[in-house]
């Protein structure tokens, strides 16, 4: 079949209908009414011979083969407006646009509540949906394009232009009545003899505290895995072991008296968090205004760093 005897004004449609999910949703997204937009959605299912959009229970699901074709119809459209000098407008004041941000459960608890703040002061039918990092992101390109923007620590691989967030730093978190602490503070022996709570990433992959202990001649005792960085604060209390968690998300339980943080016995390992996006958005109006919004809040946040960091610290 040739590019000829294909409408490519379906691609518009066929965007719409993989990142809403809804024959609804899409046709207002772009303007379509429902009727058009059901049409589109048969001629599309004739063309790929699939279902493409499938009911289940009350609500409707993309099918395995529409979810992987979704990062090259965001793109192919793209190049397209790019090629014909096309661009959309957008106007924060009355979009209905969707960002999604993927990242993990500590930059959700820093980012979601000065961003959230901060997009709906200005864009109030502006959507965000953030989501749990993807086994792929780290070594495909690809993947980047499924989300607007990726926030992760920098040493993880991950592809694309970039923007720093913020720093952080990693304390020492244990119960307040464990039997380790020696005036109020842990020693090497301890961390060496007591059991350890850890964070498991996806791929396995080492971080600036395995480093850091590794270097000190700590050989952790793991008594307890668990999936974020949150769940460590619940791990530890009632028990013996230790975690290490970044400060910005111990504080607040710390000053409460549920857990006590303390400084480890070396110099703490630093965090640096950035948000990633794929090259192909640089051209996308909506995407230059989102990051605007990142950027303010970035500058709240540099009123909130730890105090003491060193003032270029490396990244974790």
């Amino acid at each position: 079949m040739s590019l000829g005897a294909v409408d490519l004004n379906l691609l518009i449609a066929f965007k719409a209908l993989l990142e809403e999910g809804s024959v609804t949703q899409a046709g207002a997204k772009i303007g379509i009414a429902q009727p058009s937009m059901s049409a589109a959605l048969s001629r599309l299912r004739r063309h790929f011979d699939d279902e493409l959009l499938v009911r289940v229970g009350r609500e409707f699901e993309l099918t395995p083969f529409a979810r992987s074709m979704l990062a090259d119809v965001q793109q192919t459209v793209q190049l397209f407006g790019d090629a014909l000098r096309v661009t959309d407008g957008f106007d924060p004041a009355t979009s209905e646009r969707l960002f999604t941000v993927t990242l993990s459960d500590y930059a959700m608890a820093v980012l979601h509540e000065p961003l959230h703040r901060r997009v709906k002061a200005v864009a109030p039918s502006v959507r965000l949906a953030f989501v749990d990092l993807p086994e792929d992101l780290a070594a495909s390109e690809r993947a980047m394009l499924r989300q607007d923007l990726l926030i992760g620590p920098f040493g993880y691989g991950f592809v694309g232009e970039h923007l720093r967030l913020f720093r952080d730093r990693y304390m020492c978190v244990v119960d307040p009545e464990n039997p380790y602490l020696t005036e109020g503070l842990l020693g090497l022996e301890a961390l060496r003899r007591m059991p350890h709570a850890v964070t498991v990433f996806r791929g396995n992959h080492q971080t600036a505290v395995d480093r850091v202990l590794s270097q000190a001649g700590v050989d952790r005792r793991i008594s307890m895995r668990v999936y974020g960085h949150l769940p460590l604060l619940f791990a530890v209390r009632g028990t013996d072991a230790v975690a290490f968690v970044p400060e910005r998300v111990v504080r607040p339980f710390a000053d409460s008296g549920r857990v006590r943080m303390v400084p480890p016995p070396f110099e703490a390992p630093l965090l640096l968090e950035a948000a990633w996006w794929h090259p192909s958005r640089e051209t996308d109006p909506a995407h230059r205004w989102f990051l605007s919004i990142v950027e303010d809040v970035v500058d709240e946040l540099r009123l909130t760093e730890p105090p003491g960091l060193p003032p270029d610290a490396p990244a974790g």
